[in-house]
Protein backbone atom coordinates (compact mmCIF):
# COMPACT_ATOMS: atom_id res chain seq x y z
CA UNK A 1 0.00 0.00 0.00
CA UNK A 2 2.56 2.48 0.67
CA UNK A 3 4.20 2.28 -2.88
CA UNK A 4 0.96 3.69 -4.04
CA UNK A 5 0.71 6.30 -1.87
CA UNK A 6 4.12 7.27 -2.94
CA UNK A 7 3.20 7.06 -6.49
CA UNK A 8 0.85 9.46 -6.38
CA UNK A 9 2.03 11.46 -3.75
CA UNK A 10 -1.18 11.68 -1.71
CA UNK A 11 0.52 14.31 0.91
CA UNK A 12 0.90 16.79 -2.38
CA UNK A 13 -2.91 16.70 -1.35
CA UNK A 14 -2.17 19.45 1.26
CA UNK A 15 -1.78 22.45 -1.79
CA UNK A 16 -4.58 21.89 -3.65
CA UNK A 17 -7.86 20.96 -1.07
CA UNK A 18 -7.57 24.06 1.23
CA UNK A 19 -7.87 25.76 -2.43
CA UNK A 20 -10.78 23.59 -3.25
CA UNK A 21 -12.56 24.35 0.20
CA UNK A 22 -12.06 27.62 -0.10
CA UNK A 23 -14.30 27.49 -3.24
CA UNK A 24 -16.88 25.77 -1.01
CA UNK A 25 -16.54 28.29 1.28
CA UNK A 26 -17.21 30.81 -0.56
CA UNK A 27 -20.56 29.47 -2.62
CA UNK A 28 -22.01 28.54 1.07
CA UNK A 29 -22.24 32.16 1.92
CA UNK A 30 -25.36 31.97 3.72
CA UNK A 31 -24.55 28.87 5.47
CA UNK A 32 -22.54 25.70 6.16
CA UNK A 33 -22.23 23.18 3.02
CA UNK A 34 -23.93 20.42 4.35
CA UNK A 35 -21.77 17.19 5.48
CA UNK A 36 -22.38 15.14 2.64
CA UNK A 37 -21.24 17.50 0.05
CA UNK A 38 -17.84 18.27 2.41
CA UNK A 39 -17.10 14.35 1.89
CA UNK A 40 -18.02 13.74 -1.64
CA UNK A 41 -15.41 17.14 -2.33
CA UNK A 42 -12.80 15.54 -0.48
CA UNK A 43 -13.34 11.69 -2.22
CA UNK A 44 -13.40 13.74 -5.95
CA UNK A 45 -10.60 15.76 -4.73
CA UNK A 46 -8.65 12.54 -3.46
CA UNK A 47 -9.70 10.91 -7.08
CA UNK A 48 -8.78 13.97 -9.01
CA UNK A 49 -5.44 14.20 -7.64
CA UNK A 50 -4.55 10.41 -8.02
CA UNK A 51 -5.18 10.38 -11.85
CA UNK A 52 -3.40 13.44 -11.89
CA UNK A 53 0.04 12.46 -10.62
CA UNK A 54 -0.88 8.52 -11.96
CA UNK A 55 -0.85 10.40 -15.47
CA UNK A 56 2.12 12.50 -15.01
CA UNK A 57 4.03 9.68 -13.90
CA UNK A 58 3.09 7.47 -17.27
CA UNK A 59 3.77 9.93 -19.19
CA UNK A 60 6.80 11.17 -17.88
CA UNK A 61 8.60 7.29 -17.13
CA UNK A 62 11.05 7.86 -20.05
CA UNK A 63 12.48 11.21 -18.88
CA UNK A 64 12.28 10.64 -15.36
CA UNK A 65 14.50 6.84 -16.14
CA UNK A 66 17.36 9.75 -17.42
CA UNK A 67 17.05 12.10 -14.87
CA UNK A 68 19.16 11.01 -11.91
CA UNK A 69 16.86 12.85 -9.60
CA UNK A 70 14.12 10.79 -10.44
CA UNK A 71 15.33 7.70 -11.71
CA UNK A 72 14.74 6.05 -8.20
CA UNK A 73 10.54 6.77 -8.98
CA UNK A 74 8.38 4.14 -8.62
CA UNK A 75 8.16 3.66 -12.42
CA UNK A 76 11.63 4.00 -13.20
CA UNK A 77 13.07 1.86 -10.30
CA UNK A 78 10.68 -1.34 -11.42
CA UNK A 79 8.66 -0.75 -7.93
CA UNK A 80 5.81 -0.61 -9.72
CA UNK A 81 5.12 -1.90 -13.43
CA UNK A 82 3.34 -0.01 -15.94
CA UNK A 83 0.11 -1.88 -15.36
CA UNK A 84 -0.07 -1.40 -11.94
CA UNK A 85 -0.12 2.70 -12.57
CA UNK A 86 -2.69 1.87 -15.09
CA UNK A 87 -4.95 0.53 -12.46
CA UNK A 88 -4.32 2.78 -9.99
CA UNK A 89 -4.92 5.65 -12.45
CA UNK A 90 -8.27 3.66 -13.50
CA UNK A 91 -9.32 3.66 -9.26
CA UNK A 92 -8.60 6.94 -9.59
CA UNK A 93 -10.97 8.03 -12.55
CA UNK A 94 -14.01 5.85 -10.53
CA UNK A 95 -13.63 7.38 -7.44
CA UNK A 96 -13.56 11.09 -9.26
CA UNK A 97 -16.27 10.26 -11.88
CA UNK A 98 -18.43 8.43 -9.07
CA UNK A 99 -18.00 11.38 -6.23
CA UNK A 100 -18.82 13.79 -9.22
CA UNK A 101 -22.07 12.13 -9.86
CA UNK A 102 -23.38 12.12 -6.59
CA UNK A 103 -22.23 15.84 -6.09
CA UNK A 104 -25.00 16.53 -9.41
CA UNK A 105 -24.95 15.99 -12.49
CA UNK A 106 -23.71 19.09 -13.65
CA UNK A 107 -20.48 18.04 -11.71
CA UNK A 108 -20.41 15.15 -13.58
CA UNK A 109 -20.81 16.57 -16.87
CA UNK A 110 -18.18 18.95 -16.49
CA UNK A 111 -15.72 16.22 -14.85
CA UNK A 112 -13.66 15.77 -17.99
CA UNK A 113 -12.71 18.87 -18.54
CA UNK A 114 -9.99 18.58 -16.00
CA UNK A 115 -9.15 15.55 -17.37
CA UNK A 116 -8.00 17.45 -20.53
CA UNK A 117 -5.74 19.95 -18.55
CA UNK A 118 -4.17 16.32 -16.72
CA UNK A 119 -3.81 14.18 -19.80
CA UNK A 120 -2.12 17.81 -21.30
CA UNK A 121 0.27 19.58 -19.29
CA UNK A 122 3.00 16.68 -18.92
CA UNK A 123 3.40 17.11 -22.15
CA UNK A 124 4.08 20.67 -22.23
CA UNK A 125 7.19 21.08 -21.02
CA UNK A 126 8.28 19.02 -24.26
CA UNK A 127 7.32 22.25 -26.28
CA UNK A 128 6.69 25.25 -24.22
CA UNK A 129 7.98 27.34 -21.48
CA UNK A 130 4.03 27.00 -20.66
CA UNK A 131 4.50 24.31 -19.34
CA UNK A 132 4.28 25.61 -15.64
CA UNK A 133 1.10 27.38 -15.92
CA UNK A 134 -0.51 23.86 -17.06
CA UNK A 135 0.22 23.11 -13.73
CA UNK A 136 -1.05 26.04 -12.41
CA UNK A 137 -4.50 25.49 -14.46
CA UNK A 138 -4.40 21.70 -13.11
CA UNK A 139 -5.03 23.05 -9.62
CA UNK A 140 -6.52 26.46 -10.43
CA UNK A 141 -9.59 24.17 -11.61
CA UNK A 142 -9.98 23.13 -7.59
CA UNK A 143 -11.74 26.35 -6.46
CA UNK A 144 -14.16 26.04 -9.19
CA UNK A 145 -14.82 22.23 -8.76
CA UNK A 146 -15.32 23.59 -5.00
CA UNK A 147 -17.60 26.37 -5.69
CA UNK A 148 -19.34 24.20 -8.23
CA UNK A 149 -20.19 21.33 -5.77
CA UNK A 150 -22.13 23.88 -3.48
CA UNK A 151 -23.66 26.38 -6.54
CA UNK A 152 -23.91 24.41 -10.06
CA UNK A 153 -24.22 26.88 -12.42
CA UNK A 154 -22.26 29.41 -14.28
CA UNK A 155 -23.84 32.13 -11.88
CA UNK A 156 -21.76 34.48 -10.16
CA UNK A 157 -18.12 33.29 -10.87
CA UNK A 158 -16.30 36.69 -10.35
CA UNK A 159 -15.48 35.42 -6.75
CA UNK A 160 -14.51 31.67 -7.72
CA UNK A 161 -12.77 32.84 -11.29
CA UNK A 162 -10.36 34.98 -8.81
CA UNK A 163 -9.42 32.82 -6.42
CA UNK A 164 -9.10 30.28 -9.35
CA UNK A 165 -6.95 33.16 -11.00
CA UNK A 166 -4.57 33.57 -7.86
CA UNK A 167 -4.16 29.52 -7.87
CA UNK A 168 -3.12 29.64 -11.00
CA UNK A 169 -0.41 32.33 -10.74
CA UNK A 170 0.78 30.65 -7.61
CA UNK A 171 1.09 27.70 -8.46
CA UNK A 172 3.24 28.59 -11.91
CA UNK A 173 5.73 30.72 -9.78
CA UNK A 174 5.98 27.94 -7.28
CA UNK A 175 6.71 25.16 -10.09
CA UNK A 176 8.84 27.28 -11.73
CA UNK A 177 10.77 27.38 -8.10
CA UNK A 178 10.91 23.42 -7.88
CA UNK A 179 12.35 23.46 -11.42
CA UNK A 180 15.12 24.75 -10.54
CA UNK A 181 16.59 21.48 -9.11
CA UNK A 182 16.26 20.17 -13.00
CA UNK A 183 17.83 22.82 -14.81
CA UNK A 184 20.93 21.02 -15.77
CA UNK A 185 18.83 18.36 -17.07
CA UNK A 186 16.29 20.10 -18.90
CA UNK A 187 18.66 22.11 -20.37
CA UNK A 188 20.34 18.65 -21.20
CA UNK A 189 17.07 17.06 -22.81
CA UNK A 190 15.87 20.19 -24.63
CA UNK A 191 12.74 20.68 -22.18
CA UNK A 192 11.14 23.90 -21.95
CA UNK A 193 11.17 24.56 -18.01
CA UNK A 194 11.62 28.56 -17.69
CA UNK A 195 15.22 28.03 -15.62
CA UNK A 196 16.37 25.78 -18.46
CA UNK A 197 15.42 28.03 -21.44
CA UNK A 198 15.68 31.63 -19.35
CA UNK A 199 18.52 30.77 -16.54
CA UNK A 200 18.00 30.67 -12.93
CA UNK A 201 18.15 34.17 -12.33
CA UNK A 202 15.88 35.48 -15.05
CA UNK A 203 13.35 32.44 -14.19
CA UNK A 204 13.16 33.32 -10.18
CA UNK A 205 12.75 37.01 -10.96
CA UNK A 206 9.63 35.67 -13.20
CA UNK A 207 8.81 33.44 -10.50
CA UNK A 208 8.64 36.35 -7.89
CA UNK A 209 6.38 38.57 -10.39
CA UNK A 210 3.91 35.49 -11.06
CA UNK A 211 3.62 35.43 -6.93
CA UNK A 212 3.31 39.35 -7.09
CA UNK A 213 -0.11 39.24 -9.66
CA UNK A 214 -0.97 35.98 -7.19
CA UNK A 215 -1.21 38.25 -4.05
CA UNK A 216 -3.03 41.55 -5.96
CA UNK A 217 -5.39 38.81 -7.07
CA UNK A 218 -6.27 37.42 -3.55
CA UNK A 219 -6.27 41.29 -2.34
CA UNK A 220 -9.27 41.52 -4.99
CA UNK A 221 -10.78 38.16 -3.36
CA UNK A 222 -11.00 39.94 -0.47
CA UNK A 223 -12.41 43.22 -1.47
CA UNK A 224 -14.94 42.05 -4.05
CA UNK A 225 -16.43 39.70 -1.68
CA UNK A 226 -16.47 42.09 1.09
CA UNK A 227 -14.49 39.94 4.11
CA UNK A 228 -14.55 40.42 7.48
CA UNK A 229 -11.65 42.89 8.82
CA UNK A 230 -10.87 39.42 11.02
CA UNK A 231 -9.55 38.28 7.85
CA UNK A 232 -7.08 40.04 7.05
CA UNK A 233 -4.25 39.51 9.38
CA UNK A 234 -4.29 36.27 7.21
CA UNK A 235 -4.24 37.84 4.17
CA UNK A 236 -1.13 39.57 5.01
CA UNK A 237 0.26 36.40 6.02
CA UNK A 238 -0.39 34.64 2.92
CA UNK A 239 1.45 37.87 1.21
CA UNK A 240 4.01 37.23 3.67
CA UNK A 241 4.70 33.67 3.06
CA UNK A 242 4.53 34.36 -0.86
CA UNK A 243 7.15 37.15 -0.31
CA UNK A 244 9.39 34.00 2.52
CA UNK A 245 8.73 31.20 -0.52
CA UNK A 246 11.03 34.04 -2.77
CA UNK A 247 13.00 34.47 -0.14
CA UNK A 248 13.96 30.99 -0.14
CA UNK A 249 13.96 29.92 -3.45
CA UNK A 250 17.17 28.41 -2.74
CA UNK A 251 16.23 26.22 -0.03
CA UNK A 252 13.34 24.14 -2.71
CA UNK A 253 12.34 21.59 0.64
CA UNK A 254 11.59 24.49 2.29
CA UNK A 255 10.07 27.50 0.10
CA UNK A 256 8.34 24.38 -2.37
CA UNK A 257 6.61 21.75 0.27
CA UNK A 258 6.52 23.99 3.67
CA UNK A 259 5.80 27.76 2.80
CA UNK A 260 2.94 26.53 0.23
CA UNK A 261 1.41 23.91 2.59
CA UNK A 262 0.71 26.51 5.08
CA UNK A 263 0.19 29.31 2.72
CA UNK A 264 -2.67 27.06 1.21
CA UNK A 265 -4.29 27.00 4.58
CA UNK A 266 -3.85 30.48 5.36
CA UNK A 267 -5.87 31.26 1.89
CA UNK A 268 -8.82 28.47 3.25
CA UNK A 269 -8.47 30.21 6.58
CA UNK A 270 -8.80 33.73 5.20
CA UNK A 271 -11.84 33.03 2.92
CA UNK A 272 -13.71 30.70 5.91
CA UNK A 273 -13.55 33.77 8.54
CA UNK A 274 -13.53 36.62 5.84
CA UNK A 275 -17.07 34.67 4.85
CA UNK A 276 -18.64 33.54 7.97
CA UNK A 277 -17.10 35.99 10.67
Amino acid sequence: MNKYFSFVKIEHTLFSLPLIYSGVMLASKTGAPPLRILVLVLTAATGARTVAFALNRIIDRQIDARNPRTASRDLPSGRMTLWEAVWVTIAGLALYFGSAWSISSFCFFMAPLPLAVFMVYPMMKRYTPLAHFGVGLGLAMGPLGGWFAVSPSFRDLAAPALLALFTLFWVAGFDIIYATLDEEFDRKESLYSFPARFGRRTALRLSALFHGIAFVLLVSLFFYSYMSLLALPLLLLTGGLLYLEQKKAEDVQLAFFRINAVAGFAVFCMVLVGVYA
